[in-house]
């Protein structure tokens, strides 16, 4: 799996404290950023983010590319709605021989790997020949239609793709690229950083906060799993019960090494 900072808002955490200071004062746009000095602007996003105001975040948005995770990890995270997605499509582009992602466990236990192996190499036959024989299918129907037979071979592999697609596993790679603004990063880390998310996308979100902590440390300063962000475990009953070690983690991440 590997994640890239595509992009971002230019100075994020000069943006946001510009849109803090409207907030909080008579100044007119044009002079609005007028005395924010470094120091100036470390102080208004510590406020902000100690007083929870998370609206003049939203301004503020970073682009990310995602390659090599599953689709069982994509489908979890598009769930985010707050946010922009463009995604590899299986309909345009052909999955014979995909790329595929195995989990941890799996390669752990040699029973376990060999069976999913064998499965995965099933699928890729299958598909294979499944795209094949809807490709001549479509094909032909085309040419029947009047279609020459170079423009009819095109579109029927657009067309046997959308079928033969309906095969493919979870583990099946995508590539994925996703915008979000600040607000929405909070909340996708609270979730998805937490020790209880499911493996994959948990180190999708930390690797995200990574690169975010490089562009805006004191913007992400408190940004994490719940128990970081918030102090405390929203999760009861199914909590992991690892808060203590979560927190050293984060500080970990963000370079301070304190302990909480």
């Amino acid at each position: 799996m590997k994640v890239t900072l595509v992009s971002h808002t230019p100075e994020p955490e000069k943006l946001a404290a510009t849109a803090a200071k409207l907030c909080y004062s008579d100044s007119n746009i044009g002079s609005l950023m007028d005395g924010l000095t470094d120091d100036r602007i470390n102080d208004y996003i510590k406020m902000l983010v100690s007083i929870g105001h998370e609206s003049v975040m939203e301004h503020v948005s970073f682009t990310f590319g995602i390659e090599g995770l599953s689709r069982a990890c994509s489908h979890q995270l598009v769930r985010h709605r707050i946010a922009s997605y463009s995604q590899k499509s299986q309909r345009y582009v052909s999955e014979e021989g995909f790329e595929f992602i195995t989990p941890p466990a799996v390669r752990e236990v040699p029973e376990a790997e060999a069976e999913y192996m064998r499965m995965i190499a099933e699928i890729t036959e299958s598909y294979s020949k499944i795209a094949g024989l809807l490709t001549e299918y479509h094909k032909n129907s085309l040419m029947r239609d009047g279609a020459d037979e170079k423009t009819a071979l095109s579109k029927a592999r657009k067309l046997a793709n959308e079928d033969a697609r309906f095969i493919l596993p979870n583990a099946c790679e995508t590539k994925i690229v996703v915008t979000m603004n600040v607000r929405s990063l909070f909340n996708f880390f609270r979730h998805r950083c937490c020790n209880r998310a499911q493996w994959e996308i948990r180190a999708v979100a930390d690797e995200m906060l990574r690169l975010c902590l490089e562009v805006a440390p004191n913007i992400f300063s408190c940004a994490g799993a719940s128990c970081v962000a918030e102090g405390k475990c929203p999760e009861g009953k199914m909590s992991c019960g690892k808060m203590k070690e979560e927190r050293e983690k984060f500080a970990v991440l963000r370079g301070d090494g304190q302990n909480a």
